[in-house]
C-alpha cells in the first residue's frame, strides 16, 4: 500500500508539474486540483492540508496586501512619469534611455510585484522606442531581465524570496544585506554589456531626440492628491518592513494595514479594489503548497536531500554551487515558484548535516531560481507578461529569440553569483 501512495503522489506531483509548464489549463486550478488529490488519495488529512496553507497564509497576506496598494498607485500615472522624465533628462539619447529605464525597473521590482512593474514600464518603453524610431525589442527585452534581477535583491521583490523567507525564517533586512550587493553587480554589468553591444545599433537623429523633449509630463500624473497619499503609505510600509525585526510587528501585518489605509485615503470601494487583486496566483500558492506537503510526506525530499549531501559530501561551498547551478537550470523550465518550494524544503532538509553559515544555501537558492528565470519566455511570470503586452502593439518577441538572449543573461548571472557566493561566504 505504501509503494502504491508513493507512486500516486510522485504521479500527481509530475501531472501537476506538466499542466504548470505546459499552461494548457490556468495554473490556479491546476495546483488546486493537484493539492486536493493528495488529499484525496490519503496521502494527507484535510488538517494537514489546512494547516500548511495556514502556516503560509502570511505569503498570501503580503501578497495581497502589496498587490493592492501597487494597484491604487498605478492609477497615479507615477510610474509613466518617471520614464517620460528619465527619457528628458538625458535628451532622449537611447542608450542612456536604456540604462536608466533599467536602474528604475530594477529599483522597482525590489519593492514591487515584477508583473505590475512589466506593465507599467514597458508600454511606456514601447513608447519611447517607436517615437526614435528604433527597435524596441531590446528595450522590452531589458526591461523583463532587470524585472527579475531587481526582484531578487528583496524578500517582496520575487515571489521565491517571500517562500524562502518564510521556510527558512529569513528577516526583510537580511535579503537586503545578502543579496543586494550581488544584484548592484549583476545590474550594473548587464546595462554596461547590454550598451556596448547594442549602441552601434541604435542612432537616433536630432530631430526625433527632440520631439521626446516635447512631451508634457504633466499629463502623465492623474491624480496628484492620490499620489501624495499613495507615497506616504508606500513609504511607511517599506519603513515597517525595515524595522520590522525591532518593532516584532509582521510583514503580512504591515502591507494589509497600509493597503486598509490607502483604500481609505483613495475613496475606493473595498470590493472594487480586491476585485483586482490576482486571486489566481494565491489560489497558485495554496495548491502548491499542498502539493509540496504530500511529497514530503511521502520522504521524498528527505531521500533526495540525503543524496544531495552524498553527492557534495557534506561540502557546504560545493552544495551551494550545485544548489545555485541547479536552480538556474531547472527554475526556467518548471517555474521560479513550483522549484523554489521543492528544494526550499530540500534546502530545510539537509540544513542540520552542515556547519558554518548554513543560510548561503537559501542565498544560492534565491540566485538560482530568481535569475535563472531570465532563460525562458516561461521562466517567470513577469517574462510572459511582457512578452503579451508587446505583441499586443506588433511586436512578437519569440521563443526562441528569448531563449538567444536569456541563456546569455543568466550565464552572465550566474557566473557573477557564484563569484559572490565563494568570495563571501
Amino acid at each position: 500500500m505504501e509503494n502504491v501512495l508513493m507512486i500516486a503522489g510522485i504521479l500527481i506531483f509530475l501531472v501537476t508539474f506538466y499542466f504548470i509548464i505546459t499552461e494548457k489549463y490556468p495554473k490556479s486550478l491546476v495546483s488546486v486540483i493537484g493539492g486536493a488529490l493528495m488529499v484525496v488519495i490519503r496521502i494527507l488529512n484535510e488538517d494537514q492540508a489546512l494547516e500548511v496553507v495556514g502556516y503560509n497564509l502570511e505569503i498570501l497576506v503580503l501578497l495581497i496586501g502589496m498587490m493592492v496598494i501597487v494597484e491604487i498607485m498605478s492609477e497615479t500615472g507615477v510610474f509613466q512619469w518617471v520614464a517620460i522624465k528619465i527619457a528628458q533628462s538625458v535628451k532622449g539619447d537611447p542608450i542612456k534611455i536604456l540604462a536608466f529605464l533599467s536602474v528604475v525597473t530594477a529599483t522597482f521590482s525590489a519593492f514591487l510585484d515584477n508583473v505590475t512593474t512589466i506593465l507599467l514600464i514597458v508600454p511606456v518603453t514601447i513608447f519611447l522606442a517607436k517615437r526614435l524610431e528604433i527597435d524596441p525589442k531590446p528595450f522590452v527585452l531589458m526591461q523583463i531581465f532587470m524585472s527579475n534581477i531587481g526582484g531578487t535583491a528583496t524578500m517582496i521583490g520575487d515571489p521565491p524570496n517571500l517562500i524562502i523567507g518564510s521556510l527558512g525564517n529569513i528577516s526583510f533586512n537580511e535579503f537586503i544585506l545578502h543579496l543586494g550587493p550581488i544584484v548592484a553587480i549583476n545590474v550594473i554589468v548587464l546595462i554596461v554589456s547590454a550598451s556596448l553591444y547594442l549602441k552601434p545599433k541604435m542612432h537616433v537623429s536630432r530631430e526625433l531626440r527632440a520631439a521626446i523633449m516635447e512631451l508634457d509630463l504633466s499629463r502623465t500624473i492623474k491624480n496628484k492628491k492620490l499620489l501624495t497619499q499613495s507615497i506616504v503609505v508606500f513609504v511607511g510600509v517599506i519603513l515597517g518592513f525595515l524595522t520590522n525585526t525591532f518593532t516584532g510587528i509582521g510583514l503580512a501585518i504591515i502591507a494589509i494595514l497600509g493597503a486598509c489605509i490607502l483604500v481609505i485615503f483613495s475613496g475606493r470601494k473595498p470590493e472594487d479594489v480586491l476585485a483586482k487583486v490576482e486571486w489566481d496566483t494565491l489560489f497558485f500558492f495554496g495548491g502548491l503548497f499542498v502539493v509540496i506537503q504530500g511529497i514530503e510526506e511521502l520522504g521524498i525530499i528527505k531521500k533526495l536531500g540525503e543524496y544531495v549531501v552524498s553527492l557534495t559530501s557534506g561540502n557546504l561551498e560545493l552544495t551551494s554551487a550545485l544548489m545555485l547551478l541547479v536552480s538556474a537550470t531547472l527554475s526556467p523550465i518548471i517555474g521560479s515558484i513550483p522549484h523554489t518550494l521543492s528544494f526550499g524544503k530540500i534546502v530545510l532538509e539537509i540544513i542540520p548535516n552542515y556547519s558554518g553559515n548554513t543560510n548561503v544555501l537559501w542565498w544560492a537558492l534565491s540566485l538560482g531560481a530568481c535569475l535563472g528565470g531570465n532563460m525562458t519566455i516561461v521562466g517567470a511570470a513577469a517574462n510572459m507578461v511582457g512578452a503579451s503586452v508587446s505583441k499586443k502593439v506588433g511586436i512578437e518577441i519569440t521563443f526562441k529569440e528569448f531563449f538567444k538572449w536569456g541563456t546569455v543573461v543568466v550565464a552572465q548571472s550566474v557566473v557573477l553569483s557564484l563569484a559572490y557566493i565563494y568570495i563571501r561566504y
